[in-house]
């Protein structure tokens, strides 16, 4: 049996409190690790560890040294590549490929693309007119924020949270990471890798505990924070918002979403297909980034939804490194119950159900499992419930249109904005889709196609500020300006 405690100024420390919580695989329910629940005593030595590193080796270090390491860091989790995979998949519970290809690579990515990105970031220069006709010279300077609290949820652990960690590091902050209480191994792990790759102690602290009067709430409300970065719940981030306000402290979230994805009938289909499978249920559909909503244009619904239903009836659930699955359970009972009463509701509501609805059964310890059905509805009205609310889970309505008007309304009705995709060989249309979906990410012939330079982020209830190449720059630093009178 694994213990999992908290890293903290470059040590693995227990909770002077001695509480302790159960990490549990969702695939069989099986206890996996004994995890040490931080409050308020853990998170105030956390917080004075990395202000300590601020003030002292980290902060003093020169940007080439730094990023050097921070570049370490990267080969540090390629170099226990395996071990991360296996952790993540206990966890999550997701299939070795997913996490193979997707989560470990794309972790270790965000700090080597930051330490490469970070020392090419120009600041603006201006030469300024001086009444005495000497003249001065106006240039910015970037100087990093400070405290990071990083809040990460469990659906991509290490990508996301290494996705705030990478650039904040890189910056020159010191961070406090509040993992998920689903997902504590991946970011105990990178404590590891940290201390051998010589991460200065104190850089980055691993506190584990839950939200409200726990670690994260000890953590959001600390004074000794200069900077809050959250994934996660709308509600939550709410919350996090409120904490925030004390002190001003500036935040960083990427929040729920209820992300449309629109068919025209000149799509190729096989993308089409292909494109909604893992836009739909990819992650057993735990991807902020989800589909939960597809519009297909009338001339080709029967076809879509015919393929589409096949597709899904292929898909294979099984352990995350057994031969051949292709998705894994759901992260827990709880959220099952959750997604479960949202499956429930839309029968309520008149749902025609083409596949899934319920709970698969799944060979011996696995019956004990957090697993689900994927599952397709339509004739559902746009006020319908799962239509309307984030589900977070692999499941999609999905409904007939005939005018482009038509579904760029419905597509916009929502108090979410976070991403969509649209499928169409006209270039036109794609473009006019650009100008007119409300998201803050849109895919055209593509779901998720990333380049860590551009914008990420959500508009209306899906988020505040933007991460990702120079705009992730204007959260991880503060800028200065230096006026020199010649």
């Amino acid at each position: 049996m694994k213990e999992i405690k908290h890293f903290i100024n470059g040590e693995c420390v227990g909770s002077d409190s001695g509480k302790t919580f159960e990490d549990r695989n969702p695939a069989n329910n099986q206890l996996i690790a004994t995890v040490h629940e931080g409050g308020q005593v853990e998170v105030d030595r956390a917080v004075a560890a990395a202000r300590a590193a601020l003030e002292g080796e980290w902060g003093l270090m020169p940007m080439a040294k730094r990023l050097d390491l921070v570049n370490k860091v990267a080969e540090g989790i390629n170099a226990r590549f395996d071990e991360f995979v296996e952790a993540e998949c206990l966890d999550t519970g997701k299939p070795r490929a997913l996490a193979a290809h997707v989560d470990i690579p794309r972790g270790a990515a965000n700090f080597s693309f930051f330490a490469d990105h970070v020392k090419n970031v120009a600041t603006e220069s201006f030469f300024t007119e001086t009444l005495d006709s000497t003249g001065a010279i106006n240039y910015g300077v970037r100087k990093p924020r400070g405290v990071i609290a990083v809040v990460s949820p469990w659906n991509l652990p290490l990508l996301l949270m290494t996705w705030k960690v990478g650039p904040a590091l890189a910056c020159g902050n010191t961070v406090v990471v509040k993992p998920s209480e689903e997902t504590p191994h991946t970011a105990a792990l990178l404590g590891e890798v940290m201390n051998d790759v010589g991460i200065p102690k104190g850089v980055y602290n691993v506190v584990h505990g839950f939200g409200p009067a726990s670690a994260g709430e000890y953590l959001t409300r600390h004074p000794g924070v200069d900077g809050i970065t959250f994934t996660g719940e709308s509600r939550t981030g709410s919350v996090i918002m409120k904490a925030a306000a004390e002190g001003i402290r500036p935040v960083s979230l990427e929040l729920g979403g209820k992300n449309p994805s629109i068919v025209f009938a000149d799509a190729d289909m096989d993308k089409v297909i292909e494109g909604c499978m893992r836009s739909v249920f990819i992650n057993c559909g735990q991807v902020c980034f989800n589909t939960e909503r597809v519009y297909v244009e009338r001339p080709v619904f029967d076809e879509f939804l015919s393929r589409l239903k096949s597709a899904v009836e292929a898909l294979k659930p099984g352990l995350w490194n057994a031969d051949g699955s292709t998705m894994g359970p759901l992260i827990s009972h709880e959220h099952r119950n959750k997604v479960l009463s949202y499956y429930k509701k839309a029968v309520d509501q008149g749902a025609t159900v083409v596949t899934g609805g319920g709970i698969p059964k799944m060979p011996g310890d696995l019956a004990d499992g957090a697993w689900i059905e994927p599952t397709i509805w339509t004739g559902l009205p746009e006020n319908a419930a799962v239509v309307r609310e984030e589900v977070f889970g692999p499941c999609c309505h999905v409904q007939p249109f005939d005018h482009e008007a038509d579904v760029v309304r419905m597509a916009n009705d929502t108090p979410y904005g976070l991403g969509a995709s649209v499928w169409t060989e006209n270039l036109s249309r794609a473009h006019r889709m650009g100008q007119q979906l409300d998201v803050g990410m849109l895919w055209v012939n593509s779901w998720f196609l990333r380049d860590l330079r551009t914008s990420f982020g959500g508009n209306k209830q899906s988020g505040v500020g933007r991460e990702g190449g120079v705009h992730g720059l204007e959260f991880y630093s503060e800028l200065r300006n230096v006026c020199i009178n010649f």
